[in-house]
């Protein structure tokens, strides 16, 4: 008997070992596990300049998740989840055998004991996708718990747990429920609230937080917790106690829903890690909130004359960072396509790039802004460009020009510009124009190309800094690139002081505001840019589906959107100080020249010395007027009654400009007709043949009347009435200055001049082909 004991013992004993050494060696060979499942993924977050979350994205499976580092979790919600989860966390091997013990024999007395799952094997089960409901599913799960204990840390492991628990609805982690659950981060998260929270993984579905109505479950549950905490602390209960529970209230942070997409497909997530880490941008969420606000608050108001989209994008223009951004009034609204993002589409600016005409006109010295500039019908080629309001203003100062948006001068200065002129300056700064310059022509001053709202943003900002050409910055940039700049610091200055609000304008009331607009051809894009201060804001109204809208003016609808945006957001003054190179100047304030004796009227102009073309106003003269027959006399010759008296001497084509624009003129009497008066007329001033021009070949179709005729003009001196043509020997016609003599010409090679009524004369040579 002994022997068979003996023998009995040292076969357990060898099993045993056996045993041992096996479960030693599946210890050891238990391959290191990830705490996260391969598919599994982060909520894309968006944080704003400061930190603050703008944009919480769903992820691939439809869950919001935030991933929260133990350390910026409540020790409260920590000390709430162990004590009724797993309140040996930081004791056992992944296993509990006593909890299990306790769970088993709840099952086969038929008594709540509780769970016997640890939080590691909680996290196993979330981690493998199991099935712990039978007892194979169950060993398995312990298993794969022991596996997670050998190779991870207690606080990795409890941090893994806490952003992959279930908190109701399809919230999973602490810090989405938290957001969402409490508006608050899990680490702000008050004991009540960590109570709270705790309870919803053990029933997600039952427990989640409702909008309205009662939630006895969870309310129970939390109290229960409660309650234990409240004893552990040494508490004395609060009648409220039963009564807390949490609301459905917060809603997702979705501000710049628009960006936060860009730049989230810009800036794709490879991994979980990349995942879960916040992007930063340099949105302002206050001011983004304000943006917003004042825009949807302006379509609002404006949908019954078709007002139903806008965009907005505003920019801090020293770092070309954006501050807020708009792409459209209403995401989700499908009706206006609100999902579309109309900030990077490219459309006509109209009106908007009048400005940087002007301030390369200033740079190049053709012009200062009371630079006197034509508003009239004039056709440049084939190209006859009109006005808005297709009327003209006659003579206008650059400034008034500017600001009133006049076609006509804008075209015309954009046609004296330096090669490579406006599309030139436009390629320099980034804009993407497809096409090369001659496509656009002269067209491009009056919104022939598109631009985004970006490039718009970038252009305005150059104009409201420093002049460089720089992109717009959507994240912090280190340093900024040293650029050479496009505009000098005077020609921007005086270009914003053109652009600045006039006295009169109701709505548009902020004088630290410069400003234009741009309506695209056909209604369909009403735009306006606005500076104040380091700022600059680009909104835009209009349709995605390029429906027009006769409502589209921009000075009627756009500026107005602009003005109460820039109210909305308070944003801070700057004094303006001109700089350096711009001295203020007396001007005549008819001429915009520099006045003699003879100017009455005069204003203070800015100038830039040894730039500016600046000159002694001409317009202003003191003639002698024969008191008898109320002629003009060249001289006095003491014989006759002679008064003294000052006169307009404006050249014959602005006369006859201000005589359109219904503007009248103080011009002097004729001058007597005496050899003496002519010999006394300016010989220098003689006609200038505008066309036909020299040594050009004309091509004319025989076939068609109309087109076998060339426009005779010539610019003349002050007092010219009448202007006499003739090709070669043969008489042409004859005309007011104002007034073209249209020329049936024949092919060969002429010599055209022209000759005014106080003899003085001027002429070219062109050739005329002729064909079929």
């Amino acid at each position: 008997m002994r022997a068979l004991h003996r023998l009995l013992r040292m076969r357990f004993l060898r099993c045993s070992g056996a045993v041992l050494l096996l479960l030693a060696l599946v210890w050891l060979l238990l391959p290191q596990p990830e705490l996260y499942p391969p598919e599994f993924r982060f909520s894309r977050t968006l944080e704003d300049r400061h930190g603050r979350l703008l944009h919480l994205a769903l992820t691939p499976d439809g869950k919001y998740r935030r991933f929260t580092p133990l350390a910026e979790i409540s020790p409260a919600l920590i000390k709430a989840t162990l004590t009724l989860e797993d309140r040996h966390f930081y004791d056992h091997p992944g296993v509990n055998p006593l909890s299990m013990l306790r769970a088993a024999w709840g099952v086969v007395s038929g008594s709540a004991r509780g769970g016997g799952s640890t939080i590691t094997m909680q996290l196993a089960r979330l981690r493998y996708d199991l099935h712990t409901r039978t007892p194979w599913g169950k060993a398995w799960q312990m298993l794969r718990a022991v596996q997670i204990e050998k190779h991870h840390s207690k606080d990795d492991i409890l941090e893994a747990y806490l952003n992959q628990a279930p908190y109701g609805g399809n919230v999973e982690g602490v810090g989405a429920a938290g957001l969402l659950w409490c508006g608050k981060s899990a680490q702000d998260l008050t004991l009540r609230e960590a109570v709270a929270l705790s309870v919803l993984p053990q029933s997600p579905t039952t427990r989640r937080p409702r909008a309205t109505g009662d939630n006895a479950s969870l309310a129970a549950a939390q109290h229960r917790l409660w309650d234990r905490l409240r004893e552990e602390r040494g508490q004395p209960a609060d009648p409220l106690d039963a009564s807390f529970t949490l609301r459905q209230l917060q809603p997702v942070p979705r501000e710049a829903p628009h960006l936060a997409r860009r730049l989230f497909t810009e800036k794709p997530a490879d991994d979980r890690a990349s995942s879960g880490a916040p992007l930063r941008c340099t949105v302002d969420l206050n001011r983004q909130q304000g943006v917003e606000q004042a825009v949807n608050d302006y379509v609002q108001r404006k949908r019954e004359v078709g007002i139903t989209n806008a965009c907005a994008l505003l920019v801090h223009a020293p770092s070309r960072e954006v501050l807020a951004y708009v792409g459209s009034s209403r995401f989700l609204d499908s009706k206006i396509q609100g999902q579309v993002d109309g900030v990077p589409a490219r459309r006509s600016p109209g009106s908007a790039l009048k400005p940087f005409i002007y301030a390369l006109a200033m740079q190049q010295g053709l012009i200062h802004p009371h630079t006197l500039l034509r508003d009239g019908r004039m056709a440049f080629g084939s190209y006859n460009p009109e006005n808005f309001d297709r009327n003209f203003a006659g003579p206008i100062s650059a400034a008034d020009a500017l600001y009133h948006s006049r076609n006509i001068p804008a075209v015309a200065l954009a046609q004296r510009l330096d090669a490579p002129g406006l599309y030139g300056f436009l390629k320099e700064t980034g804009v993407a124009l497809p096409h090369p310059a001659d496509f656009y022509g002269l067209s491009l001053p009056l919104g022939g190309g598109e631009v985004s709202m970006e490039e718009l943003a970038e252009l305005y900002a150059l104009l409201a800094s420093d002049g460089t050409a720089r992109h717009l910055n959507y994240f912090k940039a280190e340093q900024i690139v040293e650029a050479q700049p496009l505009l000098t610091d005077e020609a921007r200055y005086l270009t914003r002081e053109m652009l600045r609000t006039r006295e009169g304008e109701p709505v548009m009331d902020d004088p630290a505001v410069t400003w234009k607009t741009g309506t695209s051809h056909g209604f369909r894009d009403a735009w306006a840019a606005g500076m104040r201060g380091d700022y600059v804001l680009v909104v835009w109204i209009g349709n995605f589906n390029g429906k027009a809208n006769p409502a589209f003016i921009a000075r009627e609808c756009a500026a107005p959107l602009l003005f109460e945006t820039f109210r909305h957001l308070r944003l801070p003054m700057k004094r303006e100080k001109p700089p350096a190179g711009v001295s203020q100047v007396e001007l005549c304030a008819v001429s915009g020249q520099l006045p003699t004796p003879h100017c009455q009227h005069r204003v203070q102009g800015g100038f830039i010395p040894g730039v500016s073309p600046i000159t002694p106003c001409d317009i202003h003269r003191e003639v002698l007027i024969d008191a008898a027959s109320g002629l003009r006399v060249a001289r006095a010759d003491g014989k006759r009654a002679l008064k003294r008296e000052v006169f307009e001497f404006w050249p014959p084509d602005l006369l006859e400009m201000f005589k359109l624009a219904g503007v009248p003129r103080k011009t002097p009497p004729p001058l007597e007709a005496s050899s003496e008066s002519l010999v006394a007329a300016d010989a220098a001033a003689v006609p200038k043949i505008v066309s036909p021009r020299s040594a050009l070949v004309y091509t004319l179709q025989a076939s068609d009347a109309a087109r076998q005729k060339i426009p005779l003009r010539a610019d003349t001196a002050p007092g010219v009435n009448r202007v006499f043509w003739f090709a070669g020997p043969r008489f042409l016609g004859a005309s007011d200055p104002a007034t073209p003599v249209m020329w049936t010409a024949a092919a060969g090679k002429w010599r055209v001049h022209v000759l005014d009524d106080q003899g003085r004369s001027a002429a070219v040579e062109v050739r005329v082909e002729m064909v079929p």
